[in-house]
């Protein structure tokens, strides 16, 4: 396998050649600092160029030059990364030696009419698709509280601190949606094209000249730009008291969120010491709260914890009955505080150690593994993959009961169900 990024002024591109798959996986990032007002506008925008273009003016056209170009696929994508919103537009499409000479090449075309060609009249977008995608938008909004975990989620970081980028509702805002028109959409697209930082990455088998060629022709941006902010958020200090903070739905199951917000830690302790650490609390089957809360005393359906390092914060999530609140919360404070006190054994770093290394090894296998880790070490400044594996191989229990010393919970939020369920 083989990485090379070149520096196209307007835009980073990153080409990893591997022999590895059947198929030429292109993704183009556009991202910017977060602004909370345009989360709703800018899924609206990726989600209208997908529906058509100058030359094909209906979904129904784009969806036939897909099949003509042997089943290319592309979609797209709109999450938040620490400071950062991003917006990526996908393509995968079959090798020339599976289908014809100039298929990749005419499907980098194809996208290049999805980015640079939007279906527009007199600087506005169609009315008709945009009244489409609203609609579809506004049927996501109104199903929010449906997925109760992320809507658990959404609402512990509200209440942790609704000014922060972490509390940020990433599917948008009802009030929001109503603002966008026409004009206004196109005004935003064309400042994405022009302000926006832009990473393209490329993953197969191609040789590199050529497919540098290819997306210098295909996919060019006028302007240069340099980073405004860091990725990163800014640390925040953990309440003296902690926030509960409780919500009613009717549901059979509660939700139960916890979020602990981490301090004063250098780039080594977050890279290695603290990803162990997690994995231990609340990382798998085999974590200290799953063993003890989930196994021991059947205080809830599911327990996990989960790691934001660009965030900084430890969450930990659990289904439980509400009459089994106060317990679970009671226990999960115990089991952190067993673990700060280095209650654990060597065996518990050797299967976390054996999972991370477990990660590391499947990032080869998926040309989307591929670019979220080269992307990772690109806004990280993470060492390669192959040198983590090694230096978390190293860190010593020391070191992760320094980190888990720092997991304090600062917010409580119980989506209190009505009903209960058989465990």
């Amino acid at each position: 396998m083989q990485y090379i990024k070149k520096n196209q002024g307007s835009y980073n591109l990153h080409m990893v050649r591997t022999k590895k798959f059947k198929t030429i996986t292109l993704k183009i990032i556009f991202h910017t600092p977060i602004v909370k007002e345009d989360i709703t506008k800018r899924n609206v925008l990726s989600d209208i160029l997908l529906q058509s273009t100058s030359k094909y003016s209906s979904k129904r056209n784009m969806i036939i030059e897909a099949e003509n170009l042997y089943a290319v696929d592309v979609y797209n994508n709109t999450q938040r990364l620490g400071n950062y919103i991003m917006t990526s537009f996908i393509l995968q499409v079959l090798n020339d030696r599976y289908t014809e000479e100039g298929n990749v090449e005419k499907a980098f075309e194809f996208l290049n009419e999805i980015l640079f060609h939007p279906d527009v009249c007199n600087n506005s977008f169609r009315e008709d698709k945009l009244s489409l995608v609203k609609n579809n938008c506004r049927v996501a909004l109104s199903e929010l509280k449906e997925d109760t975990y992320d809507y658990c989620m959404i609402r512990l970081k509200e209440a942790y601190d609704k000014n922060s980028p972490v509390s940020y509702r990433m599917i948008g805002y009802v009030e929001d949606l109503e603002k966008i028109d026409e004009h206004n959409l196109y005004q935003y697209y064309l400042n994405m094209i022009d302000s926006d930082y832009v990473d393209i990455f490329v993953v197969g088998d191609f040789n590199p000249k050529d497919m540098l060629e290819m997306v210098k022709k295909n996919f060019h941006f006028r302007k240069v730009k340099k980073e405004k902010m860091k990725y990163e958020l800014d640390n925040k200090t953990v309440r003296k008291r902690r926030l509960i903070a409780k919500e009613k739905e009717e549901n059979n199951q509660s939700k139960l969120g916890i979020l602990c917000p981490l301090s004063k830690m250098k780039d080594y302790e977050k890279n290695y010491p603290m990803v162990l650490a997690n994995i231990i609390l609340g990382g798998g089957v085999d974590s200290k709260l799953f063993k003890t809360v989930r196994e021991k005393y059947s205080y809830c359906y599911s327990i996990f914890s989960s790691y934001y390092k660009l965030d900084q914060m430890i969450v930990i999530s659990a289904g439980i009955d509400k009459e089994n609140y106060s317990k679970t919360l009671k226990e999960i404070t115990d089991v952190l505080n067993q673990l700060k006190k280095g209650k654990f054994q060597d065996k518990d770093i050797k299967i976390a150690k054996e999972l991370y290394n477990n990660s590391i090894n499947s990032i080869e296998e998926s040309p989307m593994n591929l670019i979220s880790e080269y992307l990772s070490e690109e806004i990280v400044g993470f060492e390669t993959y192959k040198e983590r594996e090694k230096i978390m191989n190293k860190v010593s229990k020391k070191e992760i009961i320094h980190a888990l010393k720092k997991i304090k919970i600062d917010t409580v939020f119980l989506l209190e169900g009505d009903k209960n369920e058989e465990n």
